[in-house]
């Protein structure tokens, strides 16, 4: 590990400007994938992708997306049986299909409508880009920030299905025994902040409004132009 990396959350932090800012914060944490050709950075959109952006500009690392669809149980949409994730990335939950015997046709319609909402957004945000290689890959997943992590959780398990090397989470802020939860799931866990009392992930932003279709298209095409040049 470099000099000035530090391996402890700062458990309070103060609030970011914007998300711009908070991924700035937290590049500063992870000098030890700059400039390493094995790395790739993924923003889960929306509001993942500008802290992403500010991830890989400091690290030298290529940007793109990861869009994740949680499968919900029907009539239960918070309970996940699955996850489906760009790259053709699926997988199933069969302890909770199995206990609550769930229809095979059930999971194939939910995934199916699942599949054509994650494709719409693709398509809007890829601009038919295609999707990195990750085999092999140090992948870092970024979003703004995690409450419960049941978002980051799918993500990660649809990623395993593109067989990195390791995965990495990476988040300006989330509550400390989300970011536990998940250590158990990826291979390294970074938060800039574990704040308690947590109060929300809008609560330790300045800006926290809504990331527009068009901010994520003109910084993934910003970042491509960066590397290309």
């Amino acid at each position: 590990m470099q000099d000035g990396d530090r391996d402890l959350d700062e458990a309070q932090p103060e609030t970011f400007v914007d998300r711009r800012a908070a991924g700035r914060s937290l590049a500063a944490l992870m000098r030890r994938f700059a400039g390493r050709r094995d790395v790739v950075v993924l923003g889960l959109p929306r509001g993942g992708v500008p802290v992403a952006y500010e991830v890989a500009a400091a690290l030298g690392a290529p940007l793109d997306i990861f869009t994740v669809r949680k499968l919900g149980v029907p009539e239960q949409e918070e309970l996940a049986m699955g996850a489906i994730g760009s790259g053709g990335a699926f997988v199933l939950n069969p302890d909770v299909i199995d206990a609550l015997r769930i229809p095979h046709g059930a999971v194939v319609r939910v995934a199916e409508r699942e599949r054509k909402e994650l494709e719409r957004r693709e398509r809007l945000y890829r601009d038919h880009r295609a999707f990195p290689e990750l085999a092999g890959k140090t992948v870092i997943l970024v979003d703004d920030g995690l409450a419960t992590g049941a978002s980051m959780l799918a993500a990660i398990s649809a990623l395993r299905q593109k067989d990195p090397e390791r995965v990495v989470v990476a988040v300006p802020v989330a509550p400390a025994d989300t970011c536990a939860m998940l250590r158990t799931h990826a291979d390294d866990v970074i938060c800039r902040g574990t704040p308690e009392p947590f109060g929300g992930v809008g609560a330790w932003y300045d800006d926290f409004s809504q990331v527009g279709d068009e901010e994520v298209r003109d910084l993934l095409a910003r970042a491509s132009l960066s590397r290309a040049s």
